[in-house]
């Protein structure tokens, strides 16, 4: 967000910036709900080969994801203040190279799914898909974190299939919630940029939302939390669960304090607090399963 962090970056090599690999909140914020996940399809008992595949591929896929934005965005990002340094539109890396690195993830990814079944495989695709999809929407709809949230949440079916090799209905409100919650942290990792693409006309649900963006993140938040109450209670948790969803209520409580004058750098820190509500959603979850094996 400042010039010092931009300098700091530049000196980084520019396959790890074009990956992201350099800044990993997005990586956590994926494995948050890949973790949950996972734990509620085994009910607390995943195994090690799933917690590695998975783990392995929300790294890879969260690379492939930053590699087709910055290359969907490789004509604008140099009109925003705080992607103008980014290695595509600063000329560090070409646009074939780029493309080259995102087949060469999804290669990787497409391995390692290899090693799960065959509901899984076919799930992948439909992963692959959101993915790569995502970054276009922007030009199209205001609801670009929509695709995103689809994209997020991908990795909910895809656990439940290789550990039960099947579909509960219940996993698609664990499903709902991840999309509903990645809506809601998009949309102020949006409002850092809504003025520059107001300009440029990429659009996105903090436009959309306009001043009632923070009331419209509040609903989603309160639509995250009900949906992943009723994830407890379909798959019988208790106290430790809810207590964590009470956690992430306050954190949720303090994102809406400190983005409230709507400032560029508040907005952000309330993006990144984020991390802290799927990880303290995960521990209470983890723990859960483990008083209650």
């Amino acid at each position: 967000m400042t010039d010092s962090s931009n300098t700091l970056s530049s000196k980084t090599h520019p396959w790890l910036r074009l990956t992201r690999l350099d800044k990993p909140i997005g990586t956590y914020l994926l494995l948050w709900p890949t973790l949950w996940a996972l734990w509620f399809a085994s009910a607390g008992h995943p195994t090690l080969a799933n917690l590695v595949i998975f783990t392995l591929g929300v790294v890879v896929m969260r690379a492939a994801g930053c590699v087709i934005n910055d290359y969907a965005d490789r004509h604008v990002d140099g009109a925003v203040e705080r992607t103008k340094h980014r290695p595509l539109p600063a000329g560090e890396v070409s646009e074939r190279t780029a493309l080259c690195l995102f087949f060469t993830l999804l290669l990787v990814a497409l391995t390692l799914v290899l090693l799960t079944n065959q509901l899984t495989i076919m799930l992948a695709f439909g992963g692959v898909a959101a993915t790569t999809v995502y970054p276009f929407l922007k030009r199209v709809t205001h609801w670009p974190q929509l695709g995103l949230g689809i994209a997020w949440a991908w990795s909910t079916p895809m656990a439940f299939a290789a550990h039960n090799s099947t579909l509960p209905t219940e996993l698609w409100v664990l499903f709902a919630a991840v999309v509903c919650w990645t809506i809601a942290f998009d949309t102020y990792y949006a409002m850092v940029d809504r003025n520059d693409d107001l300009q440029i006309g990429i659009k996105s649900t903090a436009i959309l939302f306009g001043r009632h963006e923070l009331l419209i993140i509040g609903l989603l938040q309160i639509g995250v939390l009900l949906l992943l109450f009723a994830a407890g209670v379909l798959f019988s948790r208790g106290v430790l669960y809810f207590a964590g969803l009470a956690v992430a209520a306050a954190y949720f409580i303090n994102q809406h304090r400190i983005s409230r004058g709507r400032d560029r750098d508040a907005c952000f820190k309330a993006f990144l607090n984020n991390n802290r509500v799927g990880m303290i959603i995960f521990i209470g979850l983890a723990a859960d399963y483990l008083v209650n094996a």
